[in-house]
């Protein structure tokens, strides 16, 4: 693991990062697919977390976004279309759910959004950012740093697709990897964080055995 962010010069020249495939993203349709994605959801307990809005490009435009809002568990990612309103309610209750933490990076100007678009605050959640600024990193970190940081990996992050129409009816595959893996990317992140900080503490441990 990297003891400080590496520049965008040095990530691009890293390997890749190898996300989901696209048969692994859900998109609900159906109240009984919203049903099924948010047990699955609420199986895991922890999830990657994130958002998707329509780009702005007139001045004093206001969105209303979020489009898209997406959560990722180790094995699949569900992709939530705002559009459609059979799945509103388990939506709500998926962002409310305070038995569901939700990572993610630079969460705060989702919760500005969810709470304007929904009327709720999202609970239980993570933000990456925050957890490598305890951990003594001054710059913003995010997704792309932090792969890097964590597995020495390049993550793929398409402007292109940044500043696609997230309020389409129906997004295309570049669009629903894209979410996908931002949320993914984000869970893994937290786990490997996790995993490191156990090994850390689990070395630490034995040390302070080994020398009574």
């Amino acid at each position: 693991m990297r003891e400080v962010a590496p520049t965008k010069e040095e990530i691009a020249l890293l390997p890749p990062f190898e996300g989901l495939a696209i048969d692994r993203v859900r998109v609900p349709a159906t109240l009984a697919e919203f049903e099924s994605a948010a047990a699955a959801i609420r199986a895991a307990g922890v999830v990657g977390f994130d958002t998707e809005s329509k780009p702005l490009f007139d001045v004093g435009a206001v969105g209303d976004g979020p489009h898209v809002v997406q959560f990722a568990t180790s094995t699949e990612a569900f992709v939530f279309q705002v559009h459609r309103t059979d799945g509103l309610t388990v939506l709500e209750a998926l962002l409310q759910d305070a038995g569901v933490r939700k990572v993610g990076f630079g969460l705060r100007s989702d919760l500005q959004f969810i709470r304007a678009r929904f009327g709720v605050e999202l609970a239980a959640v993570i933000d990456l950012n925050d957890v490598f600024r305890g951990a003594g990193f001054r710059s913003s970190i995010g997704v792309r740093a932090a792969v890097a940081i964590l597995f020495d990996r390049r993550f793929l992050k398409s402007k292109r697709q940044t500043t696609s129409n997230w309020a389409l009816p129906k997004l295309d595959d570049r669009q629903l990897l894209y979410a996908a893996n931002d949320a993914w990317a984000a869970l893994r992140v937290h786990q490997e964080i996790v995993r490191v900080a156990a090994e850390r503490a689990a070395a630490a441990s034995q040390a302070v055995t080994g020398g009574l």
